[in-house]
């Protein structure tokens, strides 16, 4: 075996050994991974405020505001989910209309789908998704809180942190606090093009589901926003939960194809064209690893790490590119043409 070979059957034992560890601590990696996103986003405004007020009062106005934020868009969500969860629990009986019409009109046609039907789904099958998903969303609780205090640390010791790095020998330190740099600037406009989608997004799922008469328009537009930060799995949840509403709600198939049709069409116009209009080559990333690193990392840490799949794969790309020796794997990964790729140094 020679030198090439034992080094990638090295690298492949690492990455394993790296992933497993990653997976089985991801109760400390989780949050400490969306405290450095949340760092890149809020450290330009604590930078700004350290040079007009004392740093601990300008690290206090810094965590105040974005847990007043966090607290905002966690809100939304809920809110969005409490008055779907009202309407279905108020309206059950349109469902179970709807199910004893379907089930009658397929037994009419032969199809006794019945008994198979209610061993695996009933109308409290929506109810229990949704407690489900509320608590899941509490146990984000001790999540949030560790977050908080990675961050509070991070902010307060950011800049000695930096001047460590930029110390390393050999040219790795600089290369790396500069891709820091990038990073933390590609993943703020990466984050300001997702909040302009998701509020177009949701805006045009409230006033589509308004006109189709799909009930509670405004839970499913605020559901569309929060979900939007999500690529891909958000976009298909904010168009099935509307449409499998639509099934009890509306009275004929034509108007039910209508709305999934063009709820589908507003998440794929959106994501497809305006997206990419928007972000620019900047922020071009393969699709493919746009997919991979939502449902990687999705599967690792769950919700937490479906969100910040794809900014990690940002810091992934922007510093690969720095090394001539990692420099394939962002031309690999990278929406970017391979010779913008190496004028990356």
């Amino acid at each position: 075996m020679n030198n090439g070979s034992i080094r990638a059957s090295l690298v492949i034992c690492a990455t394993i050994l790296l992933t497993a560890g990653i997976y089985f601590a991801s109760s400390v990696f989780a949050p400490l991974t969306f405290a450095l996103l949340v760092l890149a986003l809020v450290w330009p405004f604590q930078e700004w405020l350290e040079e007009r007020v004392p740093k601990f009062v300008a690290l206090f106005l810094t965590l105040t505001l974005t847990i007043v934020g966090i607290l905002v868009f966690a809100s939304m969500f809920a809110w969005a989910l409490s008055g779907i969860a009202d309407w279905l629990i108020n309206n059950v009986a349109r469902f179970q209309a709807f199910y004893v019409q379907t089930t009658e009109w397929l037994e009419e046609h032969g199809i006794f789908v019945a008994g198979i039907i209610s061993e695996r789904f009933d109308v409290a099958w929506l109810i229990r998704l949704f407690q489900e998903v509320a608590r899941r969303l509490n146990g984000l609780a001790g999540f949030a809180v560790l977050a908080f205090v990675f961050l509070m640390m991070l902010l307060l010791e950011v800049r000695e942190f930096t001047r460590k790095i930029g110390s390393l020998g050999k040219g790795v330190g600089p290369k790396l606090v500069e891709a820091g740099a990038e990073t933390a600037a590609l993943i703020r406009r990466y984050m300001l093009v997702r909040t302009l989608l998701s509020i177009i997004t949701g805006l045009a799922v409230w006033g589509f589901a308004l006109l189709m008469g799909v009930e509670p328009a405004g839970a499913w537009g605020l559901l569309a926003f929060t979900l939007n930060y999500i690529p891909f799995l958000g976009s298909f949840v904010a168009t099935f939960l509307p449409g499998l509403f639509a099934l009890a709600q509306l009275d004929s198939w034509s108007a039910i194809v209508v709305v999934i049709i063009g709820l589908a069409c507003i998440q794929f116009l959106l994501g497809n064209y305006v997206e990419p209009l928007v972000a620019g080559v900047a922020l071009s990333i393969s699709p493919f690893a746009v997919v991979f690193a939502v449902f990687f990392w999705g599967f690792l840490w769950g919700i937490p790490g479906a969100f910040i799949g794809v900014p990690i794969m940002i810091a992934v790309i922007t510093i690969c590119a720095k090394f001539a020796s990692s420099r394939w794997v962002a031309t690999l990964l990278s929406g970017v043409p391979p010779n913008l790729t190496a004028r990356k140094r």
